[in-house]
Parts: structure tokens; sequence; C-alpha cells
């Protein structure tokens, strides 16, 4: 069970992970000071066992101090009080003999913690010590200290795996953190690139149907009425879209955007060539024409001022001509709002998005002696993904 299915706080849970649950973890390490004491129960006595109980009693305290800068994240603290574990250890081997070398496995244990890329050697300059000195000193009667050794390096693998899995841990939530914040951003750009995409189009059929109402509103009233109600249409229909693109289900058909962009250069004055069916495509790549349509056909009916408009479909490609401003004489490019030659606007930079994740390629441009022409091409037999890395 996670800690979110506990019903646990983020940030309490990483409190915890760094601090709270290594202070736990880490209490376990005072067993080996303990040891110690009882070892120098049978090998001093009097002022001597005092003397040695006080090394490791100090020890300890060093030890608490140095788990409490860990919680505090007073890191300069941890250098110093090591370094005085150190030297408490070495006041205690006269005390404890071979046992001291458990307190080298406190100090050892913390190095292989903290400071990772000096822990192999380290833990194994420690181990071959507490091996070889206990039989290096002649007085202490004893051979290698080898369970010293074993306790050591052991406790000091743990403790460094132990600290190798924590590391790990805080990626993994780090990288998941960013996971969830890149999935956030690409369901924004989704939203936005849907949004303009569909309400781009349904404005601006929209704004021409309602100025056609109001050229039709003295002559002939009942056409007057009818594109206002075409227009009421459009207005819930751009409501559904919105509240589709929002939820992510939205469903856009090459038929539909056909019969859409006849009525819309119907309604804006343009004589529209366009094929009837679109049979000639595949089903793989009718959303991906159908979005390419609906961007082409609205953009030379917001900006063109054409009086002409063709459509040519075949299996792999879209081509969507129009006679209006976007070309000079010499077919260099004239600044039209969302169809620049030197900039994308925003419908032809989503536009792009959709087609290259289907394998595609876009051109777009002005044409001579005038016009605009917007071709797109798509690699035969692959399905489009025009939402692929977006949802």
């Amino acid at each position: 069970m996670t800690d979110l299915d506990r019903g646990t706080a983020p940030g309490s849970a990483h409190r915890w992970g760094q601090g709270r649950r290594r202070l736990l973890l880490g209490a376990g390490m005072l067993v080996f000071p303990a040891l110690t004491a009882v070892a120098m129960s049978g090998t001093v006595s009097g002022w001597a066992a005092v003397a040695g109980y006080a090394v490791v009693a100090v020890f300890c305290l060093c030890y608490a101090l140095t788990a409490v800068a860990l919680e505090r994240g007073r890191r300069h603290w941890i250098k110093p009080l090591l370094a005085a574990m150190t030297v408490l250890f070495l006041a205690a081997l006269p005390f404890a003999h071979a046992d001291a070398f458990f307190l080298a496995t406190v100090v050892v244990s913390a190095v292989a913690v903290l400071w990772r890329e000096h822990a192999a050697r380290v833990v194994t300059a420690a181990t071959l010590a507490a091996l070889l000195v206990p039989w290096a000193v002649r007085p202490w009667h004893s051979g290698p200290g080898g369970f010293q050794a074993l306790a050591l390096l052991f406790t000091a693998l743990t403790c460094g795996a132990f600290a190798e899995i924590a590391a790990t841990n805080q990626q993994l939530v780090a990288a998941r953190a960013e996971v969830a914040r890149l999935a956030s951003e690409a369901e924004r750009d989704r939203i936005a690139r849907d949004l303009h995409d569909l309400l781009g189009h349904s404005l601006t059929a929209i704004t021409v149907k309602s100025r056609l109402a109001q050229r039709l509103a003295d002559r002939d009233r009942d056409h007057a009425v009818a594109e206002m109600a075409a227009v009421e249409t459009l207005s819930r229909q751009a409501l559904s879209d919105v509240r589709a693109a929002v939820t992510g289900y939205r469903e856009v058909t090459l038929g539909g955007e056909l019969a859409r962009a006849r009525e819309l250069l119907r309604a804006a004055g343009v004589v529209a060539d366009l094929p009837t069916a679109a049979d000639a495509v595949g089903p793989e790549h009718r959303e991906l024409f159908g979005w390419v349509l609906r961007e082409g056909i609205t953009n030379a009916v917001r900006h063109a001022r054409a009086a002409r408009c063709s459509v040519e479909l075949t299996a792999t490609s879209v081509e969507i001509r129009d006679d209006g401003v976007g070309g000079t004489g010499d077919g260099s490019a004239v600044s039209r709002t969302g169809r620049g030659g030197t900039a994308d606007g925003k419908g032809l930079t989503g536009l792009r998005e959709r087609v290259a994740a289907a394998g595609g390629t876009v051109e777009a441009g002005p044409l001579a002696p005038r016009g605009w022409r917007l071709l797109v091409t798509v690699p035969p037999g692959r399905p489009d993904t025009p939402h692929e890395g977006t949802t």
C-alpha cells in the first residue's frame, strides 16, 4: 500500500522517507556500541572500565548528534562528528580490544551511506583492520578478528545497499513528478490546438453567415431567417466541439468536413470546386485529412478574400488552392495573418504537428500570380495518428 493509498500527504511521505524512517532505522546501529560496552566487562575493571564506558557513552552521543544533523539537513556537522567518533573508536581499543571494532562498524556504515563513492575503499580498509589488528596486537591474546570483520563488512554493505535503494526511490519519485508535469503540458497543448482548430472553423462560419443574414434581411427575409437558424446550429455545434475537445473525445470526418467546407464557401460567396466524395482516401487517413481541410478552408475564408477555392484529394495527399491574396506576380509571400510566408500561425503550427505524427509533410505558400496553396502528403499505407503524443 502506498502513502497515497493510506491518505498520507505527499510532503509528509517525503519527510518520512528522508528523515524519520532513516532515523528509526539508524537507531538499530546502537546495538554495536552496546556490544562494545558488554565486551569491556571481560577485559577491564575499576576505573579503566569507567573510562571505557565513558568513551562508549560519548560515542553514542556523537552518533545521536549525527542522526539529528541528518534529520535537520545540517550536513556541515557530519564530518566533524564522524571524525570525533573515529577518535573515540581508537580510544576504545585499549579497553575493548577487538570488540572496539564494533564502533568502527558504525562509522564505516555512515561513510557507506553518505559518501558512496568512497565506500569501497573505506569498507575494504576497515574490514582488513578488524581482521588483522587483533592478531597483530599480541597482548590481547586473540587471533584474527573474524567475527568483527564480518559484522563490519556485511553491516556496511547492507547500509550502502539501503542508501542506493533510497536514492533510486527518490529518483523514481522525481521521474514520476516529471512525467506528470509533461503529461499535463501535453494535455494543455492538445486542448489549445483542438480548440483553435475547432473554434476557428466554427466561429468563422458563424461570422460569415451572420454577415450574409444582415445583407439579406431587407430583401429576402426568409433566406436571412434560414441563415440565422444555421448560425444557431453552428453555435450549438461549436459548444459540442468545445466539450468534446476538453474531454478528449471528438471526431472529425473527411466527409463531414467536405460538407461543411461547401456550405462555408457558399455563405462566403466563394466558388467551391470540391470533391463530391472522399472515397479516394483510405480510412486510415480520413481523420487527418479532415483536420487539414478544416484548417485550409477556414484560412481561405478568413484571410484570402478569394473568389474561388478548390480541393483535390488522392489516397496520400490533400491539396487546397485559392485565388485570394497570398502571392504576387513573382511568387513572393504577402503578409496574411495565419498564412505569412515567414512565420506560421497557430493553426498551421498545430497542423504541422498532426501531420508530423503521421509521418507526413506540409507545404504551404503563395502561388503566382496570386493565391495560396496548402499541400499535405502522407506515406502510403501508414495509418495517421493525429493525436499521438498529445493525449
